[in-house]
């Protein structure tokens, strides 16, 4: 019988075609690529047999993600994970037009392999790799689980396999916290007794060059937290007469930026510590006012710290930050004061959770006021939807509501917010870590190791919530764009609640111009280990029930 995505040439044509669908997050093309691999999958006798199978699910903006499912021998089922959305391309430079274009991207970079790395040539000129934006990350991966879904079809597994393909995995997950509903509800149509997850993100090296081989049995989490600093303002003519935001916010940075008491230890693997991601003044115009709101943005990776205990830790950074500011003012301004009949006021600075912020606003002004106000300010950006600005916003107006306050630091959070995920104590996916891990090294002399997290965040971490109610509430009440167009469906994943694994393919340079897939291991080797791995899954359940 003829196949379709099944040997290394097939499947390279199958990702070559993929790849050339342009689907960068938040264009027209993300939009419709569900829609080309739902052409693809219709091309199968089995589901133009079974078209309720494969949907087509709509998000609120309009793009929509895909599940197609194949049934087996018994309800027990697998959902295959990826996205599809990619990063943007203008870090290509003048080969943009070609980086959808992988076999011609990757023709004409042999004319020109004195723009790359040495370690990046000797692999272009082994003919081994494949070059494009999407090819690692990770459209190899998607390609990979179709070939395991047309495997599916000829009732190879015992089980069920759902494949769920997602859009918006690079920006804010909305595809895959959308899809944890349709999960649900699929569930519940077609009987499915959902065992586990496996996602196909490709492996992240350690360091350049690393010659091994992951897994990851769970996956990184992350915290977006910010900090609005609200000064004083002044006349630049008058500095001691109000308190520049600006230097609030760079003592925060001290406080924050690389802070090794931020990371995380899990047997080998530590969390890098967090670094700023925007800091900026909040003046729109040019002015001698000094700044007198400003703003900085962090990424805090988690693991299995409790979102409580990392929240205390941002807010005593932030009281360290506040006692640097005032001793930095009193200093200089008692050496100001050597200069001038001047003496300098003892103040000091506040810091308080959005939280805090929110009650003591609606304490001061009534909840309807302080809910108009937030209104209003939806109205004034005329639709814009990053939530991370929507939420700067809030703070500011509220900050500005409770100027009394002042000076104050107000610990905020933004989105998006990615639990940490782990599944590395349960039984069933460490039986099947070690079976891949036996198989690759016996059948391919591959060192295959396990990783506890997958590093470079996925979209497994909203199949779990580790964290209490109590512990996540520390975040939500202090994210002020929660509920207000950005939220967790907590109930439903705590319902999902199921085991996670990554499985994927082997490349190089995600997000860089270089990105590449080796194509031997991700299309000759990891069919098999992936196809094997599903059988495992399989029969452990079989010989549990």
């Amino acid at each position: 019988m003829k196949t379709l995505w099944q040997t290394k040439e097939q499947l390279t044509e199958l990702l070559a075609k993929l790849v050339e669908y342009d689907s960068v997050t938040g264009t027209a093309g993300e939009a419709s690529f569900p829609e080309y691999v739902q052409y693809l999958l219709n091309q199968t006798n089995y589901f133009n047999h079974n078209p309720d199978y494969l949907t087509l699910h709509p998000l609120k903006d309009g793009r929509r993600f895909l599940t197609a499912l194949v049934k087996g021998k018994t309800d027990r089922t697998l959902i295959l994970l990826s996205h599809f959305d990619t990063v943007e391309v203008i870090d290509y430079g003048e080969l943009r037009h070609l980086a959808f274009r992988p076999k011609e991207l990757t023709d004409t970079l042999k004319e020109k392999k004195e723009w790359l790395p040495e370690q990046v040539q000797k692999e272009l000129e082994s003919g081994e790799w494949l070059f494009g934006r999407g090819t690692m990350d990770m459209k190899a991966g998607l390609t990979v689980q179709m070939g395991v879904i047309e495997k599916a079809m000829k009732e190879e597994f015992d089980g069920n396999l759902l494949l769920l393909t997602v859009p918006d995995e690079e920006v804010n997950s909305e595809g895959m916290l959308a899809a944890v509903q349709a999960l649900s509800d699929l569930k519940e149509k077609h009987h499915l007794d959902y065992i586990a997850c496996i996602n196909s993100e490709p492996m992240f090296t350690k360091y350049p060059n690393d010659p091994d081989y992951y897994l990851y049995t769970g996956s990184i989490g992350k915290v977006l937290a910010g900090f609005l600093c609200y000064g004083k303002e002044t006349h630049v003519g008058e500095p001691f007469s109000g308190l520049n935001a600006n230097l609030m916010a760079s003592k925060i940075s001290e406080q924050l930026e690389l802070n090794d008491e931020y990371c995380e230890t899990v047997e080998e693997e530590v969390t890098p510590p967090p670094t700023s991601l925007l800091q900026k003044d909040l003046k729109e115009e040019y002015s001698v006012q000094i700044p007198h709101i400003a703003v900085s943005l962090f990424n805090v990776l988690t693991m299995q710290r409790p979102l409580e205990e990392l929240h205390e830790l941002l807010l005593q950074s932030a009281k360290t930050a506040a006692k640097e500011i005032e001793a930095h003012y009193i200093n200089r301004a008692n050496a100001y004061s050597a200069k001038v009949p001047y003496k300098p006021e003892p103040f000091s600075v506040k810091v308080i959770s959005y939280d805090e912020l929110f009650s003591y606003a609606v304490k001061k002004a009534g909840k309807q006021e302080v809910e108009r106000r937030i209104a209003n300010l939806d109205t004034e950006a005329g639709g814009e939807s990053d939530g991370r600005q929507t939420s700067i916003r809030i703070a500011a107006e509220l900050a500005g509501l409770c100027k009394e306050l002042s000076p104050m630091i107000i610990l905020f959070y933004g989105p998006p917010f990615y639990p940490a995920v782990s599944s590395n104590e349960n039984r069933m996916i460490r039986h099947i870590a070690d079976f891949v891990s036996a198989l690759a090294k016996k059948e391919y002399g591959i060192s295959l190791k396990r990783q506890v997290y997958f590093p470079g965040l996925s979209d497994l971490s909203f199949l779990q919530l580790q964290d209490s109610d109590e512990s996540l509430s520390k975040l939500t009440k202090s994210l002020p764009v929660y509920e207000r167009g950005y939220s967790l469906p907590v109930k439903k994943i705590k319902e999902l609640n199921m085991p996670v694994i990554n499985i994927g393919p082997v490349g190089r340079d995600a997000h860089q111009w270089t990105e590449r897939l080796y194509l031997p291991y991700s299309f000759s080797q990891l069919p098999e280990i992936l196809e094997m791995s599903i059988k495992e899954f399989f029969c452990w359940e079989e010989r549990r029930g």
